[in-house]
């Protein structure tokens, strides 16, 4: 295994001096783009940052829209994501974004055609216009504006693939311009650099129910789901894990069924994201949906930070 991440380490280390010194090149839009990713494989919280952020730059005045790759979708090519439509054809985590957030969320494997594909109905100003990058801290062939990385405790601690669970070492948060993590991070871990530090904290709107409750999901970290639930003072009586981005079967729906019979008077509960990957099975299940936000310490000065780098960077551009 110390072969195979030693492997690993030298390859991620050789693509990333191939673009810092421009022997691959990155390719830009026209409108700025903001990259929110983060160095390990799930599981920060970059989708709900995401919509996070739209919403705030939406409350700005700004025009946004998300590229994603659409993980895991079996369509191919770049589409422009319907919200009435499944997680097979965009995948989970786009499909949430444009449900909640409510602006054009566009997939494809190259970033880059996305984002000339949500540019074509805009051909006029492009100073209130901006691109949400979701995941792409790795996906250096479109150039980006700003790059924003989630850190968690875990990360800190963690190995480069495949003995952990890092797709980057620590060292290459130097690429970022700001790095997002709660108060558990210790600061002295982390590489001396230049970007800022953002604080942010996971808050999941858990009810107060009164019944015990069997609580399932297919996320990237299920026991910091589960263990939330327990903090909100939820009894659990079983806890059901998937792995991430899983598609429920009717052999699912059996299995939770049993479950639920298994713990009397019991509810299901699980996440926003596997809320839409039951797809027509949340009818027969009717779990209680937790839904997660992030919370953005200092917001305002955090976002005026990103607007202000952002148009130093493009006005200097034009110069050159």
């Amino acid at each position: 295994m110390m072969l195979l991440e030693g492997i690993y380490s030298g390859v991620v280390a050789a693509r990333n001096s191939m673009y810092d010194r421009n022997i691959f090149r990155s390719r830009a839009l026209r409108w700025p783009v903001v990259s929110v990713g983060n160095i390990s494989a799930g599981g920060s919280g970059k989708t709900p940052f995401v919509m996070m952020l739209g919403q705030l730059l939406v409350g700005r005045g700004m025009s946004v829209d998300v590229l994603s790759r659409g993980y895991r979708r079996s369509t191919r090519g770049v589409l422009t994501v319907n919200p009435q439509g499944r997680a097979e054809e965009f995948g989970d985590e786009p499909l949430l974004i444009a449900r909640t957030l409510r602006c054009p969320v566009i997939v494809g494997e190259t970033r880059y055609a996305a984002g000339l594909e949500a540019e074509k109905a805009h051909q006029g100003t492009v100073s209130d216009r901006m691109h949400l990058l979701d995941d792409g801290f790795q996906h250096r062939q479109l150039h980006r504006d700003f790059d924003v990385v989630l850190l968690t405790s875990e990360d800190v601690e963690d190995k480069l693939l495949p003995s952990g669970r890092l797709r980057e070492p620590l060292s290459s948060l130097n690429r970022a311009d700001a790095v997002v993590m709660d108060k558990s991070v210790p600061l002295e871990r982390l590489p001396p650099a230049g970007f800022q530090v953002w604080h942010a904290e996971r808050h999941l709107q858990i009810p107060k129910l009164e019944m015990p409750v069997v609580a399932f999901c297919g996320v990237a970290r299920p026991h910091r789901f589960f263990a939330d639930l327990r903090a909100a003072g939820l009894d659990i009586g079983e806890e059901i894990a998937f792995r991430d981005h899983h598609r429920y079967t009717i052999a699912d729906v059996q299995r939770l069924t049993a479950a639920r019979t298994r713990v009397p008077g019991s509810r299901l509960v699980t996440t926003e994201k596997d809320a839409i990957n039951l797809a027509s099975h949340r009818s027969t299940l009717d779990p209680q949906v937790i839904r997660m936000e992030m919370r953005l310490a200092d917001s305002d000065a955090a976002l005026q930070y990103l607007l202000d780098t952002i148009a130093k960077r493009r006005a200097s551009a034009t110069q050159l």
